[in-house]
């Protein structure tokens, strides 16, 4: 029985026909086309916004490194460093509190972090502010018993005093939530491997646990620290003098509402963009063990031999 060869077709002769040598991707018309009017139309935004006198970029140029102002930036900064440090250590209580298996602490936990949730930060820093109207007095004592000592609250409850209370305790309450998450984002496994060390759990917190939530953990936190700048605004509503309050005070004098505003809104733009940078910088150090996971995987995958290869 004879076979003609001829007739049957090599399964790669169509590959084997085609010169790739001199391939090349597509010209992309559709985006170029979209990024020529993207840049068009930003391009005419700076324009107008750049040639608008409305604007006042003189007005903003002249108060931008304003004494008043660099004062108010610096209040701005120092509240978001007190409250951001308040928050954090008093989130990780919470936040450990409320994994804990005691269920008083669990539930204290809860319900504080349900309240300052819950409720506008707005309102908690006004309430705080008028807390005399509800306690004219403040004072330590047994309850129901006697009184060891006493203070007036409006001289205890400043506006500064209300704002990092405010500011504090609500940013706690978020912090808690983050950090509870992080913790959890730890497999269980590494709480029982420190148990069968001997580790208390404190230390098993402190040297295994929290060290390995912290790539979960400190995204979300940078978030709420860039929060937390712009929610100081809101604590000149209580006569504080912060960076919005500073810059109020001068345009109720000279009537420039909008430049003031400007000048108060690039502030903001500098510090978050400084912010964001550092972040970056601090996700990239608490990720490092995953680059050197991703390589090491990368370096240790098996070369494929071609099948022709193979079957020499």
């Amino acid at each position: 029985m004879s076979t003609n060869t001829g007739d049957i077709a090599s399964p790669s002769g169509d590959a084997a026909e085609r010169d790739v040598a001199n391939a090349h991707k597509p010209f992309p018309k559709g985006r170029v086309a979209a990024w020529a009017v993207t840049l068009a139309i930003a391009a005419y935004f700076a324009w107008s916004v750049a040639n608008n006198e409305n604007f006042g970029w003189h007005v903003v140029g002249q108060y931008f490194f304003d004494p008043v102002v660099i004062s108010g930036l610096y209040v701005s900064l120092g509240l978001t460093v007190v409250a951001m440090a308040f928050g954090i250590v008093l989130g990780l209580l919470l936040a450990v509190a409320r994994l804990s298996k005691d269920g008083l602490a669990s539930s204290l936990a809860s319900l504080f972090i349900w309240f300052f949730r819950g409720t506008p930060l707005l309102v908690q820093l006004i309430f705080w502010y008028n807390l005399s109207t509800l306690f004219p007095t403040l004072s330590i004592g047994i309850p129901f018993g006697p009184t060891f000592v006493s203070w007036d609250t409006n001289s205890v409850i400043s506006p500064m005093t209300a704002a990092i209370a405010g500011l504090a305790l609500n940013e706690a309450a978020y912090m808690a939530e983050i950090i509870r998450g992080g913790l959890l984002s730890v497999d269980r496994g590494q709480f029982e491997t420190a148990e069968a060390f001997g580790m208390t759990r404190a230390r098993a917190l402190r040297r295994i646990i929290i060290p390995q939530a912290m790539r979960s953990i400190v995204p979300p936190t940078g978030n709420q620290l860039i929060s937390m700048i712009k929610a100081t605004s809101l604590v000149s509503v209580i006569a504080m003098a912060d960076l919005l309050y500073s810059v109020q005070s001068i345009y109720n004098r000279t009537f420039e509402v909008v430049p003031m505003l400007l000048v108060a809104v690039l502030w903001y733009l500098l510090i978050t963009s400084v912010l964001n940078i550092g972040q970056s910088y601090i996700e990239r150090y608490y990720s490092r063990s995953d680059r050197r996971t991703g390589t090491a995987t990368k370096d240790d995958t098996p070369m494929l031999v071609p099948a022709q290869e193979a079957g020499q």
